[in-house]
């Protein structure tokens, strides 16, 4: 699987996520370069999703 890569405005995606599935927070969405897998891990877990789902959801917003 490529690196996750999120294109534009990360805070504009974290908004889109949060209105789709509101029980995730800041925390949770809380993307810092060379993280990315930490921060995947938290939303697979919190959502119950394999990585490549959270990945192409996240990459669909």
């Amino acid at each position: 699987m490529d690196k996750l890569e999120i294109k534009g405005n990360w805070n504009e995606v974290k908004g889109k996520a949060k209105q789709q599935y509101s029980d995730l927070t800041d925390d949770d969405l809380k993307y810092q370069e060379g993280q990315e897998d930490e921060m995947l891990g938290r939303v697979q877990k919190k959502l119950g999703k394999t990585r490549d789902e959270v990945v192409d959801w996240l990459k669909s917003l």
